[in-house]
């Protein structure tokens, strides 16, 4: 699998400037960034959160975790850490475990750690565990906009 089909046609249909590559095979986000080579704080990662009937998609850097107090204070108390199986039926054309983070094309809703529009370049998976997409930061905060900003990791 390369990028996922939904995730490039999101990305073409908004005419976002980005590059993907081949990286090896890796099991979670900081083996990602080790791979290929980029800082872990500059890779965004998905974290897929149950909150109530629905789901949000939290979005933070690879080197921190999802702060669940602070997500609870945001949008409630009934907020947990989904399941695998829970978030691999959000994204069918991803592989298993490969959140993506863009929740807008698969209809999720999203949150964004405030800590991602510092740099100036930003990756994430494309969809599997081999493809890394890059986009620089103006790219990522158009790609973002409009979706809530906060402090929501540690």
């Amino acid at each position: 699998m390369a990028i996922s089909l939904t995730m490039q046609e999101y990305l073409e249909d908004n005419h976002i400037r980005y590059d993907a590559a081949r990286h090896a095979r890796t099991g979670c986000s900081m083996m990602t960034a080790q791979a290929s080579h980029v800082p872990g704080s500059a890779l965004a990662k998905g974290v897929v959160l149950k909150w109530e009937d629905g789901y949000v998609l939290a979005v933070l850097p690879a080197t921190r975790h999802v702060d669940l107090a602070r997500m609870r204070e945001i949008i409630g108390d009934k907020v947990r850490l989904a399941t695998e199986e829970e978030a691999s039926s959000l994204f069918p054309d991803c592989d298993e475990g490969a959140v993506p983070i863009l929740g807008v094309p698969y209809r999720v809703a999203c949150v964004v750690d405030e800590q991602l529009r510092r740099g100036s370049d930003v990756y994430f998976e494309g969809g599997d565990h081999r493809t890394l997409v890059h986009v620089t930061g103006d790219e990522f905060s158009r790609l973002m906009y409009g979706m809530p900003q906060a402090r929501i990791s540690w």
